[in-house]
């Protein structure tokens, strides 16, 4: 249980003992509904809750004979518990208890995801508002397009992780069932009431209809909601490696005191945090495939799911921990190069803002035909050195619809700045238009 750490790590809530562990607190909530209902004893319930342990090491020397891991955890329980060890594992089925586990163990994990997504929202927070207005290129097919802000591109993220953060916690929730209806799922050896006892206990609600496991569908879309965030962190970080390239050099990554970029090159300032998080992002979605596989099983069940899902719930869980936590960290220590983003706007020559000019000259009674012909021809005959805006005065056709007064406004970014401001302002509010997802109903709802 995360309780029982001080400051619980991802890997500890997958670890062997915690797998155990939820186990055997599985087992201690079906012991105790089952007392209640008179199935077992109360004083089999109350030896199982003072005397109930487990040794992986005793667990792994009994699978060794077993061959069955459910099996030789019922037995090592067992034995600590004496004659009341009979009732361990009463009236249950292997799944009932490992599917039951697993929820518990996904629910535990989501709360230490949970913080690494703050942590991330914060960055992306505190980056949008500090440079709402620090004009940038915006860049379609890797060509300048618009100008933008640096401030808006990260809003746009910070959306993204809102929405990323919300899908995480629909898949939590659906996967917070308890499954005890035995051998097919008829509830032939205990009646609902137990699972339903245990559903309070647990803070989990019964599978509606059970074979003999929980239907894989839940957990496909647990194992896709992390995928997606993988997809969410690449998007980020592929925009982090190209604003860092040579030739644009608007952003850098945090380089630290002794740190080295290169064994042969000693000026090198790799992307390196970028980088690794993409590759991070490719093996979540690799996971997400195999979990849509793990949907189909054979009749009421096989275990095909099983190998699969002790390394793919693991792996996907502490990758997307570690992933997002060192995004934070990115994000965190970024430089952003705002007299480099000038710079690169200005080799632009200013027909980022050729679309107001366009309408500019609507305004002023061209067709958008005409108008748009027009424009094109001056950006595409500007010479090295020219300027739009200085082309536009000179030129005898385009300089009768257009004034330096009326160009002036268009060439400051002055109406970017004005609607990025009021957007970005709305966002940091939590009212961007993400279905109302924004960080603070998040955390409401967790």
């Amino acid at each position: 249980m995360i309780s029982r750490y001080t400051r619980p790590e991802m890997g500890d809530l997958w670890s062997q003992e915690e797998r155990f562990q939820c186990l055997l607190d599985v087992e201690l909530a079906v012991a105790k509904a089952q007392a209640s209902l008179k199935i077992i004893p109360e004083k089999a319930y109350r030896d199982l809750k003072s005397k109930a342990k487990f040794s992986v090491k005793r667990i792994d020397e009994i699978e060794k004979t077993t061959k069955h891991d459910v099996i030789a955890f019922v037995s090592n329980v067992a034995e600590n518990v004496g004659p009341s060890g009979r009732y361990m594992h009463y009236g249950m089925t292997s799944s009932d208890v490992l599917d039951t586990a697993l929820s518990l163990q996904i629910s535990r994990a989501s709360l230490v995801l949970f913080t690494r997504f703050d942590k991330v929202e914060a960055a992306l927070e505190k980056l949008a508002s500090k440079h709402k207005h620090s004009l940038s290129a915006g860049r379609t097919h890797g060509m300048h397009a618009e100008a933008t802000s640096f401030g808006y591109k990260m809003a746009g993220f910070l959306m993204e992780f809102r929405r990323t953060r919300a899908r995480v916690e629909r898949a939590v929730e659906q996967m917070k069932i308890v499954k005890l209806s035995g051998a097919v799922g008829t509830y032939s050896t205990q009646p609902p009431e137990v699972e339903k006892l245990v559903g309070e206990t647990l803070g989990f609600v019964p599978e509606s209809i059970a074979t003999q496991v929980i239907p894989r569908d839940r957990h496909a879309e647990m194992i896709w909601s992390l995928a997606m965030t993988g997809a969410a962190i690449e998007r980020l970080c592929v925009e982090m490696r190209h604003l860092q390239r040579t030739e644009v050099g608007e952003v850098i990554e945090s380089f630290t005191p002794g740190q080295k970029g290169s064994s042969a090159m000693p000026h090198k300032k790799n992307p390196i945090s970028a980088e690794n998080l993409t590759g991070i992002a490719r093996l979540l979605r690799a996971n997400a495939g195999a979990a849509l596989e793990n949907v189909a099983l054979w009749h009421e069940r096989d275990i095909s799911h099983s190998s699969v899902e002790r390394v793919i719930f693991p792996d996907s869980f502490i990758m997307a921990d570690y992933a997002l936590d060192r995004l934070a960290k990115l994000l965190e220590g970024l430089f952003v190069n705002e007299d480099r983003m000038k710079r690169n706007m200005d080799q632009s020559q200013g027909v980022l803002f050729s679309s107001q000019v366009l309408l500019a000259m609507i305004d002023k009674g061209l067709s958008r035909e005409e108008a748009y012909k027009l424009v094109q021809r001056v950006c595409h005959d500007l010479e090295p050195g020219d300027s739009l805006e200085a082309r536009l005065l000179a030129d005898p056709e385009a300089s009768r619809f257009v004034t330096k007064a009326s160009l002036k406004p268009i060439f400051s970014g002055e109406s970017q700045r004005q609607r990025i401001d009021s957007i970005i302002g709305k966002v940091l509010k939590g009212k961007g238009n993400g279905k109302g997802e924004s960080r603070t109903s998040v955390r409401r709802k967790s």
